[in-house]
């Protein structure tokens, strides 16, 4: 899989306007909304030359079929002096699975600047390898979530803190973790932001999960993402770690509430993310193996 992430978001044209993406399986019943998000992404900017995505609106509707390939329909609202616009459509089996509203700005010299402050945190070089992390990680899963992380990731990440993936008396609503492509991107910052984009959804939802010591694999919640929002703050190069720092302000009616903020390692405040999930409890837990 990691090295068939580039052809993934390479889309095949067909016709005006139109694409095609096709699926991998990543180990559970339904599409990664990453995938989703970095074709439909990949597809709308397709259509826009000069201007790079600043900002991206998008639902979750149904969920994906990993075994199918998902159509693309782009639409050009509007090209304006220095904005352009475009909603996109993504199609399955003949519905609708996935909306996404995303807008493209010409880079702009001057005006105000400021950031939010990247905290302190260890580089990635002094924190356990992923493959660490998940050595321990599968040592607890559950059967379901083998076939998931026991393959190698287009996107390898780091966490900060291992041991909020790990207990179950819960943890703060608050993580970081490094993360990293491992594909190369070309120094192409179209294909930096559809990357960023797709690995965005990685970790995101877990805060609203390790805040209560689950997980997404645990079969008594019912879990998805709902939508996805993210801007693109900075140009940056996503062939060197990020860190993604992510908070869950919010869980209740069985919504769960996320946000984050993407840094390079220059403290470059690059891209934030929020995200809204559903986090339906169906059973009660049962004890880690």
């Amino acid at each position: 899989m990691t090295d068939d992430l580039l052809s993934i978001l390479e889309l095949a044209p067909q016709g005006d306007n139109r694409f095609r993406g096709r699926s991998f399986d990543p180990g559970w019943q339904r599409v990664f909304g990453g995938q989703v998000l970095g074709q439909a992404l990949a597809a709308a900017s397709r259509t826009v030359e000069g201007r790079g995505c600043h900002s991206l609106h998008g639902y979750f509707l149904r969920a994906g079929d990993p075994r199918a390939s998902i159509d693309y329909a782009v639409e050009r609202i509007r090209d304006g002096g220095s904005f352009s616009t475009r909603r996109v459509l993504a199609e399955q089996h003949g519905q609708i699975i996935f909306s996404m509203a995303a807008s493209f700005h010409v880079e702009e010299e001057g005006g105000l600047e400021h950031q939010a402050t990247m905290p302190v945190v260890p580089p990635p070089e002094d924190l356990p390898p992923e493959s660490e992390f998940l050595a321990e990680l599968l040592r607890h899963a559950p059967a379901t979530a083998h076939k998931f992380w026991g393959r190698p990731r287009p996107v390898e990440i780091r966490p900060i803190d291992i041991g909020a993936y790990l207990r179950r008396d819960g943890a703060s609503a608050r993580q970081a973790t490094w993360i990293r492509p491992r594909i190369d991107v070309k120094g192409d910052a179209v294909l930096a932001r559809i990357v960023l984009a797709y690995a965005s959804d990685l970790t995101l939802l877990d805060t609203t999960l390790l805040a209560h010591g689950r997980w997404v694999f645990d079969p008594t919640l019912q879990v998805a993402s709902l939508d996805h929002a993210m801007w693109f703050h900075r140009p940056f190069h996503f062939d060197d770690w990020l860190l993604y720092v992510s908070e869950s302000p919010s869980a209740h009616a069985s919504r769960g509430f996320n946000r984050g903020a993407l840094f390079q390692r220059d403290g470059s405040l690059v891209a934030s993310v929020a995200q809204e999930g559903l986090v339906r409890t169906v059973g009660t837990p049962a004890a880690w193996a």
